[in-house]
């Protein structure tokens, strides 16, 4: 039993500035921001001893975050500041920057005031590099500045121009420090901090639950791998996607188009398949497309290899997929048909589901019911640092080493890829420095098979004439 005093104590200890208290975090009066921004802010005054200055600081976050993160309502306000008053502002927002091509100049992108010419230091651009990639949450200054004209004298920007830019993200993540720290904890121990990371008590969950829990983390660390997830409401399946990574993105239902996943023909750009590390797919059930069998074909195809064509373009990805679905159920067990949560389109498409590496069974999973008790109010990894750390694992690949140590009975090619998919990303999350034993290679392997196992089980009963029933089994090699 694994004390969380204790296991708070060690985390401050072997990473000091990159942890946060995830009670404060859970705070509704800094919800308004996403996670990886608040816990940057919280773990500048984590590691503040007197009551009375932390307190003081905290309200000092508190009010930052309410006072500079802008409402929809107030953009005429804020641009009324800038370009009539000529007064300079503050904002807490994720900035996006763009090469306009014709005019050789960057332009910025302001989502919370709905502006896309925004003129913009190149300093700013210059030390800030992934404002050119994913975008980055900071706090930005903002004044008035004459607009750049064309030769035509139109104007090609705004008048507003960002002329100092703080970022709210862990610059230069040093990864071999994290896997040498890792070293400091045991797998009880490690495993509870992954779950207080997520922002829940593991102190309510069973090792099983905790394994599924941790499962998320899979198509984070691992590339081009394909997951699904059912389970009732309030599991926390969203939640986690939205707030432990920069480098997600969720689409919750709604039309999905061929541009937007893959590439734009119009516009020449490459969709969302080809710039997150992972796709969520939330409430699939709710998911269209304008023509279904082309998507699917397309969508199909990517998830065999990662790669994929449309029109002149022909490109790969490592982007990992997630389908995610609400089911009911009774107990710990689905009252539904898993097959009929998901659109029509994808309804006994054995070939889809076949390309689906795990199932993981959410049905398992508590609801979130009380948060005095099953959220956390212990130390994790703030969210910033540990997005960084999850994509820096993609880079590794614990494939080959886990293949020369087992070998799988009663599978198919895709029966293995999957399990070894699975098997990899799990060992990274749980054994990042590929330091692991028997036994907990066992426990990694007998996940992975359960995960696949329930992907084999689906397709028998879609068409058990074309897929027998059969039990996966896995050994130690020699």
């Amino acid at each position: 039993m694994v004390k969380q005093d204790q296991l708070n104590a060690k985390l401050r200890y072997y990473f000091p500035g990159y942890v946060v208290n995830k009670g404060l975090s859970n705070r509704q009066d800094i919800r308004r921001v996403p996670k990886f921004v608040s816990e940057h802010l919280l773990t500048q005054i984590s590691e503040e001893s007197d009551p009375v200055v932390f307190s003081e600081k905290l309200m000092k976050v508190i009010e930052l975050v309410n006072t500079l993160y802008p409402e929809p309502k107030d953009k005429d306000k804020i641009l009324d500041r800038i370009i009539i008053k000529k007064e300079s502002c503050k904002i807490i927002d994720e900035i996006k920057v763009e090469v306009d091509e014709k005019h050789e100049i960057r332009k910025a992108i302001v989502p919370s005031l709905n502006l896309t010419n925004v003129m913009i230091s190149d300093e700013i651009v210059e030390e800030n590099e992934e404002l050119l990639s994913t975008g980055i949450w900071g706090l930005a200054s903002l004044k008035y500045s004459e607009p750049i004209l064309d030769e035509k004298r139109k104007p090609i920007t705004l008048p507003v121009f960002i002329e100092k830019f703080q970022p709210f993200h862990v610059a230069n993540v040093d990864f071999e420090e994290f896997l040498e720290k890792r070293e400091h904890f045991t797998l009880d121990e490690w495993i509870d901090v992954l779950i207080n990371t997520i922002g829940l008590n593991p102190e309510v969950y069973n090792q099983d639950q905790k394994l599924f829990l941790i499962s998320r983390f899979i198509p984070l660390v691992e590339n081009n791998v394909n997951m699904m997830e059912f389970g009732p409401r309030a599991t926390g399946k969203t939640y986690f996607y939205r707030n432990i990574s920069f480098y997600t993105r969720i689409i919750s239902g709604g039309q999905v188009t061929p541009a937007q996943l893959f590439y734009n023909i119009a516009r020449r750009t490459i969709g969302e398949i080809g710039l997150k590390d992972c796709i969520i797919f939330d409430e699939v059930s709710k998911v269209t497309f304008p023509r279904p069998e082309e998507m699917m074909g397309k969508l199909k195809d990517y998830m065999v290899d990662g790669h994929f064509e449309r029109g002149p373009k022909k490109a790969t990805s490592l982007c990992s997929l997630v389908f995610m679905g609400n089911i009911e159920v009774s107990g710990y067990l689905p009252i539904e048909d898993i097959n009929y949560v998901l659109p029509e389109f994808m309804r006994n498409d054995s070939a889809f589901i076949d390309r689906i590496h795990g199932i993981i069974p959410g049905w398992e999973i508590p609801k979130i019911k009380k948060s005095e008790i099953h959220l956390s109010t212990n130390y994790g990894f703030s969210v910033d640092y540990f997005s960084e750390i999850l994509h820096e694992l993609r880079k590794l690949d614990f494939t080959p080493l886990i293949r020369s140590m087992t070998e799988l009975n009663n599978v198919t090619i895709r029966d293995e890829i999957g399990i070894y998919r699975i098997a990899s990303g799990l060992a990274k999350i749980l054994f990042p420095s590929k330091q692991f034993d028997k036994d907990e290679l066992k426990l990694v392997m007998d996940l992975a098979v359960k995960l696949r196992q329930k992907v084999a089980d689906l397709l028998n009963k879609m068409s058990p004439g074309e897929y027998e029933k059969k039990k996966i089994e896995w050994r130690y090699r020699g």
